[in-house]
C-alpha cells in the first residue's frame, strides 16, 4: 500500500481519469473473490438475457406467420407460449437490478474507505483546507455524491457495452440470413447487394452516432462544471452555521448573503446551460427513438411487397434490425451518463491528486529538514 501511495505521488502530474482507475482498481483488491463472483453473476445473466431474446425475436416470426396464414390454432399457441417468455424476461431484469446494485455498493464502499483514509490521513483535510489546493475544493461534496456516480455508472456501462456487443453478432446471423440480398437498379443496371440490411444498419447507428457526437461534445464539461457550481452553493450555504456569532455578525452574515447570491446565480447559468445541452441530445436521441422502427420497416417493405419474405420474416428483421442499432447507439443511449461519470471521476481524482500533491511537498519539506 506504501509503495502504492509513493508510486502515486510521484506521478503528480498524471491524467485524472488514470488517477481515479488507480485508486478504484486498489480498492477492489481488497475483496478480489467477491468482485470476481459479482462479475460472473452478472455475464451470465447478461449471456441468458440475450439467450431469451433471440427466443421473443424468434417467437415474432412464428406468431406473425400465424396471423398472415389465419391460422387460430397456432397463434393461441404462440400466445401461451409467450407467456413463460415473458416471466423469464421479468425475472431476468430483477436479477440483473439486484446484481448490479449489490456490485455498485460494495464498490462504493470500498472506493469511499480508500479516499476518506487517505483525506484523513496525517490531518491532510486540514491542511488541504488551509492552503485551498487545486482540486480539494467541496471534498465532503465529492466523496459522497461523485464516488457514487463514479462507481455506478461503470457498472452499468460496462454491462450495457457487453451486451451491445454480443447482441450486435448475434442479430447480425439474423438480418444476413432473414434479410438476404437485394437488387436495386441504377441507371439501367441491376445491382445485388448481399446482407444488405446489414449494411443499413451500419450507415444508419454510424450516422446517429456522428450526430451524437456533434450536437453534445460540450455536455461532459457543462456537467463538470454545473456539479461544481452545486458543490460550492451547498458550501455557501454551511458556512452560515460554521463559524461562531461575533459582534459584527451583521456585516459578516451580509458578506456571506451576497456569497451565496453569487454561487446561486452560477448555478442557475450553468443549470440552463446544461438544459440546452440536453435539449440538443434530445432531438438525436428521440428522433432515434421515433425513426429507427419506420427506417426498419421500410428497408424490408420491398422483399415483403414482392413476395421474397413473409409477414413473419418481415417482422422478424426489423425487431432484429432495432436490436442491432440500439447495440450499436451504445454511446447515443449513453452518452450522459458518460458525461456524468467523466465529470465525477474527474473531481474524485482531482482531490486525490491534491492529497498526492500535499504528500509530496510534505515529503520533500521532511527531506530538506533532514
Amino acid at each position: 500500500m506504501h509503495l502504492f501511495r509513493r508510486k502515486v505521488s510521484n506521478a503528480g502530474h498524471a491524467q485524472p481519469l488514470a488517477r481515479f482507475w488507480q485508486a478504484a482498481l486498489e480498492s477492489c483488491r481488497t475483496e478480489t473473490s467477491r468482485f470476481m463472483a459479482l462479475a460472473v453473476f452478472l455475464i451470465a445473466v447478461v449471456l441468458l438475457q440475450l439467450l431469451l431474446q433471440v427466443a421473443l425475436n424468434l417467437w415474432n416470426r412464428y406468431f406473425f406467420d400465424a396471423l398472415e396464414r389465419k391460422d387460430a390454432a397456432a397463434v393461441w399457441a404462440q400466445a401461451r407460449m409467450f407467456v413463460p417468455l415473458a416471466v423469464a424476461s421479468i425475472f431476468l431484469a430483477a436479477t440483473s437490478v439486484w446484481g448490479r446494485m449489490t456490485t455498485q455498493r460494495s464498490w462504493r464502499e470500498s472506493l469511499t474507505r480508500l479516499v476518506v483514509e487517505r483525506w484523513l490521513e496525517k490531518g491532510h483535510f486540514r491542511r488541504l483546507n488551509h492552503h485551498l489546493a487545486k482540486g480539494s475544493e467541496n471534498p465532503e461534496y465529492r466523496i459522497a455524491v461523485d464516488i457514487r456516480i463514479a462507481t455506478d455508472a461503470p457498472v452499468d456501462l460496462s454491462l450495457a457495452l457487453f451486451s451491445s456487443v454480443i447482441t450486435a453478432i448475434t442479430f447480425f446471423g439474423v438480418l444476413w440470413t432473414i434479410g438476404g440480398s437485394i437488387d436495386v437498379s441504377i441507371f439501367g443496371f441491376t445491382l445485388t447487394i448481399p446482407g444488405y440490411l446489414v449494411f443499413g444498419v451500419i450507415i444508419y447507428s454510424g450516422a446517429i452516432t456522428g450526430l451524437m457526437f456533434f450536437f453534445g461534445h460540450h455536455l461532459t464539461s457543462v456537467i463538470e462544471r454545473t456539479n461544481q457550481a452545486e458543490a460550492e452553493l451547498r458550501a455557501a450555504a454551511d458556512s452560515y452555521s460554521q463559524e461562531p456569532e461575533r459582534n459584527n455578525s451583521i456585516t459578516a452574515d451580509e458578506v456571506k448573503r451576497q456569497a451565496f447570491q453569487l454561487k446561486l446565480q452560477a448555478v442557475l447559468l450553468w443549470w440552463r446551460e446544461f438544459c440546452w445541452q440536453l435539449v440538443r441530445t434530445t432531438l438525436v436521441s428521440h428522433g432515434n427513438f421515433l425513426f429507427a422502427p419506420v427506417i426498419a420497416w421500410l428497408l424490408c417493405a420491398p422483399k415483403y411487397l414482392n413476395g421474397a419474405m413473409s409477414l413473419g420474416e418481415l417482422t422478424q428483421a426489423a425487431a432484429a434490425f432495432v436490436v442491432v442499432q440500439g447495440a450499436f447507439n451504445w454511446v447515443v443511449d449513453n452518452y450522459q451518463r458518460l458525461a456524468d461519470w467523466r465529470s465525477s471521476a474527474h473531481r474524485v481524482a482531482t482531490l486525490l491528486l491534491a492529497i498526492d500533491e500535499l504528500e509530496a511537498k510534505e515529503h520533500n519539506e521532511k527531506a530538506a529538514k533532514s
